[in-house]
C-alpha cells in the first residue's frame, strides 16, 4: 500500500457566480491546483457534486469537466454523498492511488446553488433526507437541525447564547479569508438577536448556500516532488448512520461521525489531542458542537463549552473553521469537503497568512451528508 500526497490545491472565492457555469468554476479551481505539480494529465478525475442534476440540469459531471479541461480519454466520475460528496470523492481517489491502480488523481468539488431560489432550492436540498418519511412531510435541513438543537438544549441545560461563539469564531476567521462569502464580523449580542429560521435555529446558526469550486491534486509517493514540504494523507475513513433522524437510537450522537473519526485515528495512529486543527462541518452551530463530541474532543453534552472556553479559535486548544467554515466561508454542497482539504493544506504548509495556526503539523477534516447520515474523515500531516 503506497503513501498518498497532496501536491497541489486551488480554490475560487465562494460567492454567487451567476456569470459562470459548473465547468467554468471547476476549471478556475483546477488550473492553480495543477500549476507547478508536474502533472500534465491526471490518471483519474473524481468530482464531488451534490445538486447539479436538480439545480443546473446537468448530470455526467465527470465527463463534462474532463472534456472542458482538455482531458478527454481520462477516467472521470462524479461521486455523490450529499454534503460529504467532496470528502467521498477524495476517498475514492485516495484508494485508487494507495492500491496502485493510479499514480496521480485530480479531485474537484464544484457546486452552483444560487442560480435557482425559493422552493426549488429547498426541494433540491431536501433530496438528501429520507424522501418517504422526512422530505415528503415537509422536513427541511434547518427543521431537522432545529429538532436536534432543541433536544440538546433541553437535555444539557444549554441556552441559545451558549452557541454564539461558534458563529463569532467563524465570522472572525472568514474576515481575513479572501475566498469567504461572508467576511463580516459579528458580536454575541447580534447572534442572540438574529431572526429565527426554525426555532431555536436562527439566521446566524445557518451557513449560507453559495457557489464554489476547489481542487486538489494527489500523487503516489514515487510520483510526488520531494523538494519542498508536502501534506500526506495518513487516514481516510467513511461511515454511515440511519438516514432518517427518527430511526436513530440517539439523535444527539453523530454515530457516523464518531465511527469515521475513530477509524481515522486508528489509521493515522494518533489521538484526538494530536490534532492541531480541525475543519468540521458547521452547516449549523449545533453540528459544530456534536462534531466535537463525536471526534472525542469534548464529552457528551459539552461540545458547546469549547467555544465558551475559547478552545475553538485560531489561538485556542482546538482551532476549528479556521477560514470561516461553512458558516462564513459558505456552504458549497459537494465542494465543501474539497475546500476543507485545501484549507488544511494551507495550514500545514504555513501558507494560511492571517489565518495561520501556529505549529500546525497534523490536521483533520470531516464533512457530513445530511444530518450526519454519512461522515467522511481525513487526517493530513506535514512531511518534508
Amino acid at each position: 500500500m503506497r503513501e498518498v500526497y497532496i501536491v497541489g490545491s486551488g480554490q475560487i472565492p465562494v460567492s454567487e457566480h451567476f456569470d459562470a457555469s459548473l465547468r467554468d468554476l471547476a476549471w478556475q479551481a483546477i488550473t492553480p491546483a495543477l500549476h507547478g505539480t508536474g502533472v500534465k494529465v491526471p490518471d483519474g478525475i473524481f468530482v464531488g457534486n451534490m445538486l447539479a442534476g436538480q439545480l443546473s440540469h446537468q448530470q455526467h459531471i465527470g465527463t463534462l469537466i474532463a472534456d472542458f479541461c482538455g482531458f478527454r480519454g481520462t477516467e472521470a466520475i462524479r461521486v455523490e454523498a450529499s454534503g460529504a460528496s467532496g470528502g467521498a470523492a477524495l476517498r475514492v481517489a485516495y484508494l485508487a492511488i494507495r492500491s496502485g491502480e493510479l499514480d496521480t488523481a485530480l479531485v474537484v468539488g464544484v457546486e452552483k446553488m444560487t442560480d435557482k431560489f425559493g422552493s426549488e432550492v429547498v426541494s433540491a436540498l431536501s433530496t438528501d433526507m429520507d424522501g418517504d418519511w422526512e422530505a415528503a412531510h415537509g422536513a427541511t435541513a434547518p427543521a431537522i437541525a432545529a429538532l436536534i438543537m432543541q433536544r440538546y438544549m433541553h437535555e444539557h441545560n444549554v441556552t441559545l447564547r451558549d452557541f454564539a461563539e461558534f458563529s463569532v469564531n467563524s465570522h472572525s476567521n472568514a474576515h481575513t479569508n479572501p475566498n469567504a462569502f461572508l467576511r463580516n464580523r459579528i458580536l454575541p449580542e447580534e447572534y442572540v438577536k438574529a431572526p429565527m429560521v426554525a426555532p431555536p435555529i436562527n439566521r446566524f446558526d445557518c451557513a449560507p448556500d453559495a457557489d464554489g469550486a476547489a481542487a486538489i491534486v494527489l500523487a503516489a509517493g514515487n510520483a510526488a516532488p520531494r523538494s519542498h514540504p508536502l501534506a500526506r494523507i495518513t487516514a481516510s475513513a467513511i461511515a454511515t448512520d440511519a438516514l432518517a433522524l427518527h430511526d436513530r437510537s440517539d439523535p444527539l450522537t453523530f454515530m457516523a461521525a464518531r465511527q469515521s473519526a475513530q477509524l481515522a485515528y486508528e489509521q493515522a495512529n494518533i489521538r484526538p489531542n494530536d490534532v492541531d486543527v480541525f475543519e468540521l462541518f458547521d452547516r449549523f452551530t449545533i453540528y459544530a458542537a456534536l462534531s466535537l463530541e463525536a471526534a472525542d474532543m469534548a464529552a457528551r453534552g459539552e461540545g458547546w463549552k469549547l467555544a465558551q472556553k475559547n478552545g475553538v479559535r485560531l489561538d485556542g486548544r482546538i482551532p476549528i473553521s479556521t477560514f470561516g467554515g461553512l458558516k462564513a466561508r459558505g456552504n458549497c454542497g459537494g465542494a465543501t469537503g474539497v475546500y476543507q482539504i485545501a484549507e488544511l493544506v494551507q495550514q500545514l504548509l504555513g501558507e494560511a497568512s492571517d489565518n495561520q495556526v501556529t505549529d500546525a503539523h497534523c490536521g483533520m477534516a470531516q464533512c457530513l451528508g445530511a444530518s450526519a447520515a454519512t461522515a467522511v474523515t481525513h487526517v493530513l500531516e506535514r512531511v518534508l
